[in-house]
Protein backbone atom coordinates (compact mmCIF):
# COMPACT_ATOMS: atom_id res chain seq x y z
CA UNK A 1 0.00 0.00 0.00
CA UNK A 2 1.42 3.41 -0.90
CA UNK A 3 -0.41 4.91 1.57
CA UNK A 4 -0.82 3.61 5.28
CA UNK A 5 -4.52 5.08 7.27
CA UNK A 6 -3.78 6.11 10.91
CA UNK A 7 -5.51 5.10 13.80
CA UNK A 8 -6.03 7.84 16.09
CA UNK A 9 -7.15 5.88 19.06
CA UNK A 10 -10.49 4.93 20.26
CA UNK A 11 -13.16 3.69 23.02
CA UNK A 12 -14.96 0.53 24.24
CA UNK A 13 -17.52 -0.02 26.44
CA UNK A 14 -17.75 -2.52 29.63
CA UNK A 15 -18.85 -5.71 28.11
CA UNK A 16 -19.95 -7.06 31.20
CA UNK A 17 -23.00 -4.77 31.24
CA UNK A 18 -26.20 -5.38 30.20
CA UNK A 19 -27.67 -2.57 28.44
CA UNK A 20 -31.39 -3.80 28.95
CA UNK A 21 -31.44 -4.52 32.84
CA UNK A 22 -29.91 -0.84 32.75
CA UNK A 23 -33.63 0.45 30.88
CA UNK A 24 -30.95 1.45 28.05
CA UNK A 25 -31.23 0.43 24.31
CA UNK A 26 -28.88 0.81 20.93
CA UNK A 27 -29.71 4.88 20.88
CA UNK A 28 -28.10 4.92 24.35
CA UNK A 29 -25.35 2.58 23.29
CA UNK A 30 -24.64 4.82 20.52
CA UNK A 31 -24.76 8.18 22.57
CA UNK A 32 -22.47 6.52 25.13
CA UNK A 33 -19.88 5.35 22.70
CA UNK A 34 -18.80 8.53 20.74
CA UNK A 35 -19.14 10.41 23.92
CA UNK A 36 -16.34 8.68 25.30
CA UNK A 37 -14.79 7.85 22.23
CA UNK A 38 -15.00 11.85 21.83
CA UNK A 39 -13.36 12.24 24.96
CA UNK A 40 -10.46 9.30 24.65
CA UNK A 41 -8.96 11.34 21.24
CA UNK A 42 -9.80 14.21 21.98
CA UNK A 43 -11.92 14.79 18.33
CA UNK A 44 -14.36 17.76 19.52
CA UNK A 45 -18.23 18.29 17.92
CA UNK A 46 -16.89 21.53 16.53
CA UNK A 47 -13.57 19.98 14.58
CA UNK A 48 -16.18 17.19 13.02
CA UNK A 49 -18.32 20.29 11.80
CA UNK A 50 -15.16 21.93 9.86
CA UNK A 51 -14.20 18.79 8.62
CA UNK A 52 -17.93 18.22 7.06
CA UNK A 53 -18.03 21.16 5.62
CA UNK A 54 -14.87 20.47 3.78
CA UNK A 55 -16.20 17.05 2.98
CA UNK A 56 -13.18 15.42 4.32
CA UNK A 57 -15.25 13.07 7.03
CA UNK A 58 -17.62 10.03 7.29
CA UNK A 59 -18.87 7.38 9.26
CA UNK A 60 -18.80 3.40 8.96
CA UNK A 61 -21.24 1.66 11.50
CA UNK A 62 -20.42 -2.22 11.83
CA UNK A 63 -23.63 -3.72 13.44
CA UNK A 64 -24.68 -7.99 12.60
CA UNK A 65 -28.23 -7.99 13.53
CA UNK A 66 -30.23 -5.24 15.30
CA UNK A 67 -33.15 -5.56 13.14
CA UNK A 68 -33.75 -8.92 14.94
CA UNK A 69 -32.33 -7.99 18.14
CA UNK A 70 -33.70 -4.23 18.60
CA UNK A 71 -36.24 -4.27 16.01
CA UNK A 72 -34.02 -1.85 14.12
CA UNK A 73 -32.40 -1.03 10.75
CA UNK A 74 -30.68 1.56 9.20
CA UNK A 75 -28.24 2.37 11.87
CA UNK A 76 -25.92 4.37 9.82
CA UNK A 77 -27.97 7.56 10.17
CA UNK A 78 -28.47 7.37 14.18
CA UNK A 79 -25.13 9.13 14.40
CA UNK A 80 -27.23 12.28 14.25
CA UNK A 81 -29.18 11.30 17.21
CA UNK A 82 -26.17 11.66 19.02
CA UNK A 83 -25.50 15.20 18.26
CA UNK A 84 -26.20 17.65 15.72
CA UNK A 85 -22.87 17.84 14.38
CA UNK A 86 -23.01 14.48 12.42
CA UNK A 87 -26.07 16.45 10.35
CA UNK A 88 -25.24 16.11 6.39
CA UNK A 89 -21.98 13.93 7.48
CA UNK A 90 -21.95 10.55 5.00
CA UNK A 91 -22.87 7.46 7.00
CA UNK A 92 -23.63 3.70 6.08
CA UNK A 93 -23.90 0.14 8.19
CA UNK A 94 -22.05 -2.28 7.43
CA UNK A 95 -22.85 -5.89 7.64
CA UNK A 96 -20.51 -9.38 7.36
CA UNK A 97 -22.10 -11.08 10.49
CA UNK A 98 -19.61 -11.47 12.96
CA UNK A 99 -16.94 -9.48 10.87
CA UNK A 100 -19.09 -6.66 10.23
CA UNK A 101 -16.48 -4.42 12.54
CA UNK A 102 -13.87 -4.86 10.76
CA UNK A 103 -15.97 -4.80 6.87
CA UNK A 104 -16.64 -1.41 8.63
CA UNK A 105 -13.05 -0.42 9.54
CA UNK A 106 -12.28 -1.77 6.08
CA UNK A 107 -14.47 0.49 3.97
CA UNK A 108 -13.47 3.43 6.84
CA UNK A 109 -9.64 2.42 5.60
CA UNK A 110 -10.17 2.03 2.19
CA UNK A 111 -11.70 5.62 1.49
CA UNK A 112 -8.88 7.49 3.52
CA UNK A 113 -6.37 5.42 1.44
CA UNK A 114 -7.98 6.38 -1.66
CA UNK A 115 -8.17 10.04 -0.56
CA UNK A 116 -11.76 10.18 -0.20
CA UNK A 117 -11.89 11.68 3.12
CA UNK A 118 -9.27 12.72 5.96
CA UNK A 119 -10.92 10.89 8.54
CA UNK A 120 -13.19 8.27 9.26
CA UNK A 121 -15.54 7.55 12.46
CA UNK A 122 -16.09 3.93 12.74
CA UNK A 123 -18.15 2.31 15.41
CA UNK A 124 -19.06 -1.17 15.93
CA UNK A 125 -22.40 -1.73 17.84
CA UNK A 126 -24.18 -4.87 19.00
CA UNK A 127 -27.20 -5.49 21.48
CA UNK A 128 -27.52 -9.10 22.44
CA UNK A 129 -29.05 -9.57 25.92
CA UNK A 130 -32.56 -8.46 24.62
CA UNK A 131 -33.39 -11.72 23.83
CA UNK A 132 -33.39 -14.98 25.77
CA UNK A 133 -30.32 -17.70 24.61
CA UNK A 134 -32.64 -20.04 22.38
CA UNK A 135 -33.81 -17.24 20.31
CA UNK A 136 -30.44 -15.29 20.17
CA UNK A 137 -28.89 -18.84 19.19
CA UNK A 138 -31.39 -19.05 16.54
CA UNK A 139 -31.13 -15.02 15.22
CA UNK A 140 -27.52 -15.99 14.93
CA UNK A 141 -27.63 -18.83 12.86
CA UNK A 142 -28.45 -16.59 9.85
CA UNK A 143 -24.54 -16.10 9.99
CA UNK A 144 -24.86 -19.30 8.61
CA UNK A 145 -26.62 -20.38 5.61
CA UNK A 146 -29.79 -20.11 7.73
CA UNK A 147 -32.64 -23.05 5.74
CA UNK A 148 -29.64 -25.62 5.26
CA UNK A 149 -27.48 -25.59 8.44
CA UNK A 150 -29.19 -23.39 11.25
CA UNK A 151 -33.48 -23.87 10.87
CA UNK A 152 -34.84 -25.44 13.59
CA UNK A 153 -31.36 -26.47 15.10
CA UNK A 154 -30.63 -25.69 18.92
CA UNK A 155 -27.88 -23.25 19.14
CA UNK A 156 -26.04 -23.96 15.31
CA UNK A 157 -23.13 -22.24 15.87
CA UNK A 158 -21.26 -24.51 18.72
CA UNK A 159 -22.47 -27.34 16.47
CA UNK A 160 -20.81 -25.71 13.71
CA UNK A 161 -17.44 -25.42 15.38
CA UNK A 162 -17.89 -27.91 17.29
CA UNK A 163 -17.49 -29.79 13.68
CA UNK A 164 -14.58 -27.81 13.06
CA UNK A 165 -13.15 -29.53 16.43
CA UNK A 166 -13.77 -33.06 14.53
CA UNK A 167 -12.37 -32.61 11.74
CA UNK A 168 -9.01 -31.23 13.43
CA UNK A 169 -9.06 -34.36 15.23
CA UNK A 170 -10.14 -36.68 12.34
CA UNK A 171 -6.44 -35.58 10.34
CA UNK A 172 -4.80 -36.00 12.90
CA UNK A 173 -6.76 -39.12 15.09
CA UNK A 174 -3.00 -39.70 16.83
CA UNK A 175 -3.31 -36.30 18.52
CA UNK A 176 -6.66 -36.28 19.79
CA UNK A 177 -5.84 -36.27 23.46
CA UNK A 178 -3.43 -33.40 22.87
CA UNK A 179 -5.85 -31.49 20.77
CA UNK A 180 -8.72 -31.91 23.27
CA UNK A 181 -6.04 -30.65 26.12
CA UNK A 182 -4.96 -27.85 23.99
CA UNK A 183 -8.49 -26.36 23.38
CA UNK A 184 -8.68 -26.23 27.01
CA UNK A 185 -5.63 -24.12 27.50
CA UNK A 186 -7.11 -21.94 25.02
CA UNK A 187 -9.96 -21.15 27.61
CA UNK A 188 -7.92 -21.36 30.56
CA UNK A 189 -5.53 -18.26 28.46
CA UNK A 190 -8.83 -16.75 27.53
CA UNK A 191 -10.41 -16.72 30.85
CA UNK A 192 -6.66 -15.81 32.55
CA UNK A 193 -5.77 -12.99 29.95
CA UNK A 194 -9.42 -11.29 30.70
CA UNK A 195 -8.61 -10.90 34.41
CA UNK A 196 -6.19 -7.99 33.24
CA UNK A 197 -8.89 -6.27 31.36
CA UNK A 198 -10.95 -3.75 32.72
CA UNK A 199 -13.10 -4.04 30.57
CA UNK A 200 -13.68 -7.66 30.11
CA UNK A 201 -16.88 -9.62 30.50
CA UNK A 202 -15.39 -12.32 32.26
CA UNK A 203 -12.84 -10.33 34.03
CA UNK A 204 -14.84 -11.25 37.79
CA UNK A 205 -15.07 -15.15 36.49
CA UNK A 206 -13.44 -18.48 37.21
CA UNK A 207 -12.20 -20.70 35.06
CA UNK A 208 -9.05 -23.09 35.38
CA UNK A 209 -7.43 -26.06 33.44
CA UNK A 210 -9.20 -28.83 36.01
CA UNK A 211 -12.92 -27.14 35.02
CA UNK A 212 -11.81 -26.81 31.22
CA UNK A 213 -10.90 -30.16 31.10
CA UNK A 214 -14.05 -31.88 32.65
CA UNK A 215 -15.63 -32.31 29.54
CA UNK A 216 -19.38 -33.06 30.00
CA UNK A 217 -21.49 -33.25 33.19
CA UNK A 218 -23.35 -30.47 35.10
CA UNK A 219 -20.62 -27.99 35.07
CA UNK A 220 -19.26 -28.37 31.81
CA UNK A 221 -22.05 -29.44 28.94
CA UNK A 222 -21.28 -30.71 26.00
CA UNK A 223 -23.00 -27.74 23.11
CA UNK A 224 -22.23 -29.54 20.13
CA UNK A 225 -19.84 -32.32 19.19
CA UNK A 226 -16.22 -32.13 20.92
CA UNK A 227 -16.76 -28.87 22.75
CA UNK A 228 -18.46 -27.85 25.66
CA UNK A 229 -19.73 -24.73 27.14
CA UNK A 230 -16.02 -23.53 28.65
CA UNK A 231 -15.03 -23.50 25.15
CA UNK A 232 -17.78 -20.87 23.68
CA UNK A 233 -17.27 -17.40 23.23
CA UNK A 234 -20.02 -15.08 25.52
CA UNK A 235 -23.35 -13.19 24.46
CA UNK A 236 -22.17 -9.96 24.92
CA UNK A 237 -23.76 -6.38 24.97
CA UNK A 238 -20.97 -3.45 23.72
CA UNK A 239 -19.74 -1.16 20.99
CA UNK A 240 -16.66 0.25 20.00
CA UNK A 241 -15.40 3.94 18.75
CA UNK A 242 -12.22 4.40 16.56
CA UNK A 243 -10.51 7.28 14.66
CA UNK A 244 -8.86 6.44 11.13
CA UNK A 245 -7.14 9.21 9.56
CA UNK A 246 -4.87 9.87 7.11
CA UNK A 247 -1.57 10.94 7.27
CA UNK A 248 -1.82 14.48 6.72
CA UNK A 249 -4.20 14.69 9.21
CA UNK A 250 -3.15 12.41 11.55
CA UNK A 251 -0.31 15.28 11.62
CA UNK A 252 -2.67 18.00 11.88
CA UNK A 253 -4.36 16.53 14.94
CA UNK A 254 -1.85 15.74 16.81
CA UNK A 255 -1.01 19.79 16.42
CA UNK A 256 -4.60 20.53 17.40
CA UNK A 257 -4.98 17.96 19.94
CA UNK A 258 -1.57 17.73 21.90
CA UNK A 259 -1.52 14.48 21.66
CA UNK A 260 2.29 12.93 20.38
CA UNK A 261 1.95 10.99 17.27
CA UNK A 262 3.30 8.24 19.07
CA UNK A 263 -0.55 7.27 20.20
CA UNK A 264 -0.85 6.76 16.79
CA UNK A 265 -0.72 3.33 15.06
CA UNK A 266 -0.59 2.71 11.29
CA UNK A 267 -2.95 -0.31 9.73
CA UNK A 268 0.11 -1.63 7.21
CA UNK A 269 -1.83 -4.16 5.79
CA UNK A 270 -5.02 -5.74 5.14
CA UNK A 271 -6.65 -9.12 3.94
CA UNK A 272 -10.33 -10.22 3.02
CA UNK A 273 -10.95 -13.39 1.68
CA UNK A 274 -14.44 -15.22 1.29
CA UNK A 275 -14.91 -19.40 1.79
CA UNK A 276 -17.67 -21.69 0.66
CA UNK A 277 -21.10 -20.21 2.51
CA UNK A 278 -21.81 -24.29 3.87
CA UNK A 279 -19.44 -25.48 6.34
CA UNK A 280 -19.63 -28.69 4.46
CA UNK A 281 -18.13 -27.37 1.57
CA UNK A 282 -15.36 -25.75 3.19
CA UNK A 283 -14.08 -29.40 4.45
CA UNK A 284 -15.03 -30.64 1.23
CA UNK A 285 -12.26 -27.71 -0.67
CA UNK A 286 -10.01 -28.17 1.93
CA UNK A 287 -9.67 -31.86 1.75
CA UNK A 288 -6.54 -32.42 0.13
CA UNK A 289 -5.10 -28.45 1.51
CA UNK A 290 -2.79 -28.79 4.66
CA UNK A 291 -4.81 -26.04 6.25
CA UNK A 292 -8.62 -26.75 7.06
CA UNK A 293 -9.54 -23.21 6.37
CA UNK A 294 -7.31 -22.36 3.70
CA UNK A 295 -8.97 -18.68 2.96
CA UNK A 296 -8.43 -18.21 6.65
CA UNK A 297 -4.47 -18.63 5.67
CA UNK A 298 -4.36 -16.70 3.12
CA UNK A 299 -6.16 -13.63 4.42
CA UNK A 300 -3.43 -13.48 6.66
CA UNK A 301 -0.97 -14.18 4.23
CA UNK A 302 -2.53 -11.10 2.00
CA UNK A 303 -2.25 -8.93 5.07
CA UNK A 304 1.79 -9.84 5.89
CA UNK A 305 2.26 -9.39 1.80
CA UNK A 306 0.55 -5.83 2.14
CA UNK A 307 2.51 -4.90 5.14
CA UNK A 308 5.74 -6.23 4.21
CA UNK A 309 5.92 -8.04 7.19
CA UNK A 310 5.71 -11.90 8.36
CA UNK A 311 4.94 -14.11 11.40
CA UNK A 312 8.84 -13.55 12.64
CA UNK A 313 7.78 -9.04 12.91
CA UNK A 314 4.31 -9.78 14.24
CA UNK A 315 5.03 -9.76 18.80
CA UNK A 316 1.24 -9.79 19.14
CA UNK A 317 -2.70 -11.22 17.74
CA UNK A 318 -5.78 -10.73 18.44
CA UNK A 319 -8.02 -13.56 17.19
CA UNK A 320 -11.80 -14.47 16.77
CA UNK A 321 -11.95 -17.19 19.26
CA UNK A 322 -15.78 -17.66 18.94
CA UNK A 323 -14.63 -21.24 20.31
CA UNK A 324 -11.67 -22.66 21.10
CA UNK A 325 -11.73 -24.27 18.18
CA UNK A 326 -11.81 -20.76 15.77
CA UNK A 327 -8.39 -19.83 17.94
CA UNK A 328 -7.07 -23.52 17.53
CA UNK A 329 -6.95 -23.37 13.60
CA UNK A 330 -5.99 -19.67 13.32
CA UNK A 331 -2.64 -20.81 15.36
CA UNK A 332 -1.16 -22.02 12.13
CA UNK A 333 -3.07 -19.77 10.13
CA UNK A 334 -1.04 -17.35 11.65
CA UNK A 335 2.04 -19.54 10.73
CA UNK A 336 2.90 -20.06 14.36
CA UNK A 337 2.88 -24.03 13.47
CA UNK A 338 2.70 -25.95 10.64
CA UNK A 339 -0.93 -27.46 9.93
CA UNK A 340 -1.51 -30.17 12.19
CA UNK A 341 0.88 -29.32 14.93
CA UNK A 342 -1.56 -25.98 16.55
CA UNK A 343 -1.00 -27.99 19.78
CA UNK A 344 2.61 -27.29 20.22
CA UNK A 345 2.75 -24.00 20.23
CA UNK A 346 -0.01 -23.90 23.08
CA UNK A 347 1.61 -26.92 24.89
CA UNK A 348 5.15 -24.49 25.32
CA UNK A 349 3.41 -21.67 26.02
CA UNK A 350 4.14 -19.70 22.95
CA UNK A 351 0.66 -18.04 22.77
CA UNK A 352 0.43 -17.49 26.92
CA UNK A 353 0.33 -13.73 27.93
CA UNK A 354 4.69 -14.22 28.71
CA UNK A 355 4.85 -16.59 25.47
CA UNK A 356 6.75 -15.33 22.44
CA UNK A 357 3.66 -14.42 20.42
CA UNK A 358 1.13 -13.96 22.60
CA UNK A 359 -2.78 -14.62 21.85
CA UNK A 360 -5.86 -12.28 22.94
CA UNK A 361 -3.96 -10.86 25.73
CA UNK A 362 -7.41 -8.68 25.99
CA UNK A 363 -8.80 -12.21 26.57
CA UNK A 364 -10.50 -12.58 23.12
CA UNK A 365 -14.40 -13.44 22.16
CA UNK A 366 -13.99 -16.13 25.15
CA UNK A 367 -13.07 -13.68 28.12
CA UNK A 368 -13.66 -10.10 27.03
CA UNK A 369 -16.71 -10.76 25.28
CA UNK A 370 -18.35 -11.43 21.58
CA UNK A 371 -20.90 -7.75 20.85
CA UNK A 372 -21.07 -9.39 17.43
CA UNK A 373 -21.38 -6.32 15.26
CA UNK A 374 -18.40 -4.53 17.36
CA UNK A 375 -16.50 -7.26 17.51
CA UNK A 376 -13.72 -6.61 14.52
CA UNK A 377 -13.64 -3.07 16.01
CA UNK A 378 -12.22 -4.30 19.54
CA UNK A 379 -9.62 -6.34 18.08
CA UNK A 380 -8.14 -3.47 16.00
CA UNK A 381 -8.62 -1.30 19.03
CA UNK A 382 -6.57 -3.40 21.54
CA UNK A 383 -3.87 -4.29 18.55
CA UNK A 384 -3.73 -0.45 18.87
CA UNK A 385 -3.10 0.08 22.02
CA UNK A 386 -0.90 -2.95 22.37
CA UNK A 387 1.67 -1.40 19.77
CA UNK A 388 1.04 2.39 21.33
CA UNK A 389 1.96 0.48 25.03
CA UNK A 390 -1.72 1.57 26.02
CA UNK A 391 -2.87 -1.51 27.00
CA UNK A 392 -2.36 -1.11 30.91
CA UNK A 393 -2.02 -4.52 33.02
CA UNK A 394 -2.99 -6.76 29.96
CA UNK A 395 0.39 -4.89 27.85
CA UNK A 396 2.70 -7.35 25.79
CA UNK A 397 5.99 -6.07 26.77
CA UNK A 398 7.47 -4.40 23.74
CA UNK A 399 4.93 -4.96 21.26
CA UNK A 400 5.70 -2.73 17.89
CA UNK A 401 3.58 -5.04 15.28
CA UNK A 402 0.22 -7.06 15.86
CA UNK A 403 -1.93 -8.34 13.53
CA UNK A 404 -5.98 -9.62 14.16
CA UNK A 405 -8.17 -11.99 11.82
CA UNK A 406 -11.83 -11.53 12.66
CA UNK A 407 -14.63 -14.00 10.79
CA UNK A 408 -17.67 -13.69 9.63
CA UNK A 409 -19.94 -17.13 10.23
CA UNK A 410 -18.22 -20.52 9.80
CA UNK A 411 -14.94 -18.55 8.67
CA UNK A 412 -16.78 -17.52 5.98
CA UNK A 413 -15.86 -14.19 5.41
CA UNK A 414 -12.49 -13.69 6.79
CA UNK A 415 -10.36 -10.22 8.00
CA UNK A 416 -7.30 -9.48 9.33
CA UNK A 417 -5.26 -5.96 9.80
CA UNK A 418 -1.80 -5.66 10.52
CA UNK A 419 -1.13 -2.44 13.00
CA UNK A 420 2.01 -1.66 13.87
CA UNK A 421 4.38 1.75 14.62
Amino acid sequence: MTMQPVILGGAQTDFSRNWSKEGKNFVSMFREIVADGLAATGLTTDEIKRLNTENRVAVYVGNFDAEQYANQGHLGPFLTEVDPAFYGVPSARYEAACASGSVALDAASAHVRAGDYDLAIVVGLEVMKTVDSATGGDFLGTAAWYEKEAKGIQFPFPKLFGRLADVVVERKPAAEERIMKALAEISRINYDNAKRNPMAQTRTWFMDSEHANTRGGEYNMSVGGRLCITDCSQVTDGAVFLLVASPSYAKEFSQKSGRPESEFAKIKGFGHRVAPMLFTSKVEESKDNEFILPWTRQTVVDAYKRAGLDIEQIDVMETHDCFTSSEYAAISAFGLTKPGCEYEAIEDGTIDFKGKKPINPSGGLIGAGHPVGASGARMALDIYKQVTNQAGAYQVEGAKNGIMLNIGGSATTNMTFVIGQ
